[in-house]
């Protein structure tokens, strides 16, 4: 999962989007994500797919163990994202790049035969009227509270903080926090319907700072841990080497008794 730094957003979003069903995963406008298909309706969706442009609505499932959904299981705030790889597997899944475009709202059901496929409409996030100075302030904050994140967990890569740092747009940068820290389902989908980039980067801020703990705590015990065990291992080599100076100094009495 990565950021795409220069997009090009602009186009009117369609009247009505085919509609692929997520489970457990949601997608960011802005943000460049792999995708995993399996089920049949979802793999004619995209056998359906022709033309440059291949535009499909994504939105999340409200129960990611469901295999069967229609409008009424699905979050209605999702994204619409142009599909940029497509790749046929042996198994007959499909693994899929898509490049979150737009905030859209599914508004009514078109029809859910061969595949759900939905009204739509553009959500735009909301262009908050903060100073400067503030923006600059919150998004300084949000980047360095990342590249701590990025510096602790080991399951996040080097070269995310740095590419965080070149971000100037906010809501680029919640997009880009939210997509790579751990969150649950829920809290993502969350991100992405909060309305301005402000009250966006505020909760992942209020995330980071609980991972950030969670993270030095666990920090903190593997250390003692390791001090523990070194102690404990010190104890031992220390035993070990007196009972064999012991051993040595009770041969080397037995030699002298016996010279006697």
């Amino acid at each position: 999962m990565s950021e795409v730094p220069a997009v090009n957003l602009e186009g009117a979003v369609p009247s009505h989007l085919p509609v692929l069903p997520l489970k457990s995963t949601v997608v960011f406008p802005r943000i460049f994500i792999p995708l995993s298909v399996g089920r049949k309706k979802s793999l004619q969706l995209l056998d359906d797919l022709s033309g440059v442009e291949r535009h499909i609505a994504v939105a999340t499932q409200l129960d990611e163990s469901a295999e069967e959904v229609d409008f009424k299981d699905l979050h209605h705030v999702g994204t619409m994202v142009r599909v940029q790889h497509l790749l046929k597997l042996p198994d007959g899944t499909v693994q899929l790049a898509v490049l979150g475009l737009r905030r859209i709202r599914l508004t009514d059901v078109e029809s859910d035969e061969p595949y759900l496929t939905c009204s739509v409409e553009m959500l735009p996030e909301i262009s908050e009227d903060i100073l400067s100075i503030e923006r600059e302030a919150l998004m300084r904050r949000a980047i360095a509270s990342f590249q701590q994140l990025v510096a602790l967990a080991p399951h996040l890569p080097a070269e995310l903080g740095g590419a965080a740092g070149a971000i100037d747009d906010p809501l680029h940068l919640a997009y880009y926090i939210a997509n790579h820290i751990r969150l649950t389902t829920e809290q993502r989908q969350e991100i992405l319907e909060l309305d301005s980039s402000k009250a966006k980067l505020e909760r992942l801020l209020g995330h980071m700072s609980h991972e950030l703990e969670v993270l030095e705590l666990g920090r903190k015990i593997q250390t003692q841990a390791e001090e523990q065990m070194g102690k404990a291992q010190r104890e031992y080599f220390l035993r070990e080497q007196l009972k064999a100076i012991q051993r040595e100094l009770g041969e080397l009495d037995t030699e002298h008794a016996e010279l006697s």
